[in-house]
């Protein structure tokens, strides 16, 4: 599912851990997940040389130089306009707090050791279709921004892991699981009968895709009894309690900016700009397409069981649809109700096809 990659912007399992401890094997599943960790382990044995007061030599720079986590996040962040990329991250690590964070990124590289990987992986996978491969090499890497990504998911799927000291491994666990979630979605086919809609409505069911945020924080958290963030610190759950309060009126929000592009009264820089509001609330990664993408897919497997979300995986249409014959089935009168996507809407993207 391409556009999966643009708003987000994988019969016998095998999950292989370099570097890293799995708690279990997870039999039986489409899943190749591998934890590489010689980034890391290369910049700590760096930090630890500055830290006894000692410089390091260049073969120790080359050292680094050569893993594969490194030379992939070079490569990413060179595709991204990145310059100067080998010299920005040495200052880096010559940088007082780096080596200040030393202890603590001893410790944080300690609970990626510990990691039950397999677990997640299976968490992810509980939420696929048959036959949707997971397969992704992780790199837990030390840098200088705190931010988490996934590249390459077409050719040698990585998801990069910022290594922060003050995620707990049950939180580490959620994200990997959210993580996988998406890298096996990226692997789908295009929603059926999709071609043959007019150009505004393929951009628009492409733009549905970013629903997969929240089915993959369903899966993550491993169903609708379990708290989106059962696992993380207070204010993350202030914020999503915040956000989830808004359902009732982020859904006609949201509809009223598709049928704008189906109209064409959109710009497309416009259409950017509001599109990724739904992904980012107040420089969170969490707006409306984790809140509503959520609470649709845990009202539909309550309702309906959990294939009805995994059928919607590879075609978010379906999400929709399913929602809709919920909501009409189980009304509420209370200040609260379940808004609906309106039926013009949902012809006109070929939902029910």
């Amino acid at each position: 599912m391409p556009a999966l990659r643009t708003v987000a912007a994988v019969a016998t399992v095998s999950v292989t851990v370099l570097a890293a401890r799995v708690h279990a094997q997870v039999p039986q599943r489409d899943v190749a997940v591998r934890v590489e960790l010689d980034q890391a382990d290369a910049v700590i044995a760096l930090l630890e040389q500055r830290a006894r007061g000692v410089d390091p030599a260049e073969a120790d720079w080359r050292r680094l130089q050569s893993t594969t986590g490194y030379l992939r996040l070079k490569r990413r962040q060179e595709s991204f306009g990145a310059e100067a990329f080998d010299s920005v991250f040495r200052a880096f690590v010559r940088s007082d707090d780096a080596v200040r964070r030393l202890p603590a990124l001893r410790d944080a590289l300690v609970k990626w050791r510990g990691i039950d990987v397999a677990a997640a992986a299976e968490r992810a996978q509980a939420y696929l279709p048959d036959g949707v491969v997971i397969e992704a090499t992780i790199y837990p890497v030390i840098k200088r921004t705190p931010n988490s990504f996934v590249f390459e998911l077409d050719t040698d799927p990585a998801i990069f892991m910022y290594v922060d000291p003050d995620r707990s491994a049950a939180v580490l666990e959620n994200t990997l699981a959210h993580e996988l979630h998406h890298v096996g979605a990226a692997t789908c086919p295009d929603p059926a009968g999709a071609d043959t809609l007019d150009a505004p409505a393929r951009r628009v069911v492409s733009w549905l895709s970013g629903f997969a945020e929240g089915m993959a924080v369903l899966a993550a958290a491993g169903g609708p009894h379990v708290h989106p963030h059962a696992s993380s610190p207070a204010d993350a759950w202030t914020v999503w309690e915040r956000d989830i309060a808004n359902f009732a009126t982020d859904v006609p929000r949201m509809e009223r900016f598709f049928r704008q592009i189906l109209a064409g009264t959109l710009a497309e820089d416009e259409q950017r700009t509001q599109l990724f509001s739904f992904v980012n609330t107040d420089d969170v990664p969490q707006g409306a397409f984790y809140t509503v993408g959520w609470k649709m897919a845990a009202l539909v497997e309550q309702a309906q069981g959990r294939e009805s979300v995994v059928r919607a995986v590879c075609d978010p249409r379906v999400l929709l649809a399913a929602y809709n014959d919920v909501a009409r089935a189980h009304p509420r009168t209370d200040a609260d109700p379940l808004p609906l996507w309106s039926d013009a809407f949902l012809t006109a993207v070929g939902a029910g096809r």
